[in-house]
């Protein structure tokens, strides 16, 4: 009895202690992994916000690239972290999309994070280097369908990779999943050097991590998924070219604890993200990007990224891209 006495009191002198702890939340700095390299989409989104976000929650952000595997090493930190509100991450649909729709042996599933919310959308673009003989869809699928032709990614399973792949099904190259060469970087920002170096011919992934280089005249765009032209890229939409279909490819950019996170730590994080996402200078850059601005409560969050999920892993097994290994 004394054991179990002992025990009982111990754990809630501890409970009080962690709950204590949660009521003074935060009171040091907040480490936030961002799951892939400097220069592409989840990097420019995270350090974009970073500022705002800052002032929102009143403690410093440790922004921490913690790259490889398609996001997946920056997310199993997050997944093993402590769940109490110190480690986050800056959630991407390359990794808790389309990494768990892809490989079967992925070390986490969505049961593992606790999302706090979605803030950022973003539609899909195809670009290629603005020195390329390849000026629009037409060319590059008539190399696709005779030389060959390659393209870049962020990693084997990342979105660029299922956004080509999908991109040149939908147009008609046979066997899309193996007929292009692909040529998978650390990170979104190597994926578009790799298309500025003439390393890659080509390069869909989310407009955010292109503008840049079509707004300097180092890229051309071919495509974008939206049904309107986007700003700023002077291509037409994959509608207006005939596939529509293309429009369920975008981008977004979330913020995830571990399972487990507290009711309390997840309300102050959907507070901080209201006020830092409606930073008036934080939402011009990214719409002069591409990106919607919408910040969606925890439910809508889960319900949203189960959705693309679930959209994602349609396409893969009817492309046959399923990783089992």
């Amino acid at each position: 009895m004394k054991t179990t006495t002992l025990t009982a009191t111990l754990a809630i002198g501890t409970a009080l202690t962690a709950g204590a702890a949660l009521a003074d939340y935060p009171e040091r700095a907040i480490n936030m992994i961002i799951p892939y390299g400097a220069g592409g989409a989840t990097d420019i989104s995270a350090r974009t916000i970073a500022e705002p976000l800052g002032e929102a929650v009143g403690q410093p952000l440790v922004m921490a690239n913690i790259t490889g595997a398609g996001g997946a090493t920056g997310s199993v930190a997050v997944q093993n972290a402590n769940p109490d509100g110190y480690t986050m991450l800056f959630a991407r649909v390359g990794s808790h999309s389309v990494n768990p729709a892809m490989k079967a042996t992925l070390p986490y599933t969505l049961d593992d994070f606790r999302f706090v919310t979605v803030y950022e959308i973003n539609p899909f673009a195809c670009v290629v280097n603005a020195n390329s003989d390849i000026q629009s869809m037409d060319d590059l699928m008539a190399k696709a369908e005779g030389e060959g032709i390659s393209f870049s990614s962020s990693g084997v399973g990342s979105g660029p990779h299922l956004g080509a792949t999908f991109v040149l099904d939908a147009f008609g190259l046979e066997n899309a999943a193996s007929a292009a060469t692909h040529i998978p970087q650390q990170g979104g920002g190597a994926a578009a050097t790799a298309v500025l170096n003439n390393t890659a011919e080509f390069l869909c992934t989310n407009s955010s991590a292109l503008a840049g280089f079509v707004a300097n005249g180092q890229m051309r765009a071919l495509l974008v998924t939206t049904p309107d032209p986007v700003e700023g890229f002077d291509a037409p939409t994959a509608t207006s070219l005939g596939h529509p279909e293309l429009e369920q490819l975008v981008g977004w950019t979330g913020i995830a604890g571990p399972a487990g996170l507290p009711d309390d730590v997840a309300a102050k994080w959907g507070e901080w993200m209201e006020q830092a996402a409606g930073d008036a200078d934080f939402v011009k850059q990214m719409e002069s990007r591409g990106s919607i601005i919408d910040v969606m409560s925890p439910e809508d969050a889960n319900e949203f990224i189960q959705g693309q999920y679930d959209t994602f892993r349609a396409l893969v097994d009817d492309l046959g891209m399923r990783i089992e290994g």
